[in-house]
């Protein structure tokens, strides 16, 4: 009787060959499961870094980005598809090598978290970041896991809240200071006017007269001059006055300009350039006291353009800040710019960059003051050796 062939006669294999078949099998599946866990967990984790506010980095030794978060790509929507290749440092310092004082190489080299506050210029304006550099070690790869926070917004507002408790207790100081120099003032004043006056009835000794005469001439002079601190000292001191009502601010820049007319002649390798919105709508305001704002900043960009030559550019433009609407004036100038160590002194009181005799340093301080009794906003850039531009938001009157 011929035997009948079995499954594993046909197949050729013995029975312990299916049972290694089969635990393949179950590995196989097993290992699917595994892979599809961890690319659950993979995007579970992309997720929630996508979820953050920061930018997110992860970098290797070479400071090569080799993960990023969707904010990143957000920030920088040029470099999302093709990340392989960049530095960190090209990208926040525009350099062909790593920042100074880099987080992310101390991370590395102490192999401890390393935590930093950093200025970085992103699309032509300056961003504050605070910066979490983490050391990683994944497979005996050495990488760095870095977050970058922006607090510029809060850098801003700290910075507005100082120099305002700052002008508050200044004003004071000057109204004070004023106050006092007022009296003697006028007293030298009116004296050297008396003397000048009797002066006429003395005959005689025409070289001592002639003296006098300087002498009071002079004296009377800087009285004026002092005068004119001193008004300055009371106007940053007090600047909110009673006389608000619909101002033109175009006819403002307009009226200003007439007032400067023989200060700018007197700069003839200066040329001005007016770019207004002739549909501006009005603000509320106190006229004189924006006259003086713009006064002040044209002045300045007249000087910083001393002995150079070049143009002040005077624009003006509808505008909104915060869901409020409001109109702008900006007054460019295209002299010796602002270094870096002196921006952010600006608007303090007494601060000033100009030779003795040419300022005090309390003009854009009473700048600052006017613009912000009216609830407006004075900020400025500058690229040393191309020039300022300074910027006044004011709010539209209310309807």
């Amino acid at each position: 009787m011929r035997k009948i062939a079995s499954l594993e006669d046909l197949i050729g294999l013995d029975h312990g060959k299916i049972g290694h078949y089969e635990a393949l099998q179950m590995n196989m599946h097993r290992l699917e499961i595994i892979n599809d866990q961890l690319q659950q967990s993979r995007a579970e984790i992309q997720t929630i870094l996508d979820g953050l506010t920061d930018i997110m980095l992860v970098l290797n030794d070479q400071l090569e980005i080799i993960r990023a978060n969707r904010v990143f790509y957000t920030q920088f929507p040029e470099i999302e598809g093709q990340r392989e290749g960049w530095h960190c440092y090209q990208i926040f310092g525009n350099a062909d090598s790593p920042c100074e004082n880099c987080p992310a190489v101390a991370a590395l080299h102490t192999d401890s978290t390393v935590h930093s506050s950093q200025i970085h210029e992103i699309d032509g304006t300056f961003r504050h970041f605070d910066i979490i550099a983490t050391p990683l070690v994944l497979g005996g790869t050495r990488r760095v896991q870095i977050f970058y926070r922006d607090v510029t917004r809060d850098k801003q507002l700290q910075a507005k809240y100082t120099e305002a408790e700052k002008m508050a207790t200044v004003g004071v100081l000057a109204a004070g200071v004023a106050h006092e120099i007022n009296n003697p003032l006028a007293a030298i004043q009116g004296f050297a006017e008396g003397l000048k006056r009797r002066m006429g009835r003395i005959k005689g000794e025409e070289d001592v007269l002639a003296d006098f005469r300087e002498y009071t001439s002079t004296i009377l002079s800087e009285c004026s001059r002092c005068r004119n601190i001193v008004r300055n000292l009371l106007s940053f001191s007090r600047p909110v006055a009673a006389r608000r009502s619909s101002t033109d601010i175009n006819r403002c820049i307009r009226d200003t300009l007439f007032i400067l007319k023989n200060h700018i002649e007197e700069q003839c390798s200066i040329q001005l350039e007016l770019d207004l919105d002739e549909k501006l709508p009005n603000i509320h305001g106190d006229e004189s006291q924006l006259k003086q704002v713009i006064i002040n900043l044209c002045t300045n960009a007249i000087d910083a353009m001393s002995g150079m030559g070049g143009r002040v550019i005077i624009s003006s433009a509808r505008t909104k800040k915060n869901g409020t609407a409001g109109v702008e004036f900006t007054i460019r100038d295209e002299g010796c710019g602002i270094s870096p160590q002196h921006r952010e002194k600006l608007f303090e009181p007494f601060f000033t960059t100009k030779t003795v005799g040419k300022g005090v340093g309390i003009g854009l301080s009473t700048c600052y003051t006017i613009v912000a009794s009216h609830n407006g906003e004075i900020s400025v850039k500058s690229t040393p050796g191309k020039g300022a531009a300074f910027t006044v938001y004011l709010p539209v009157e209310a309807p």
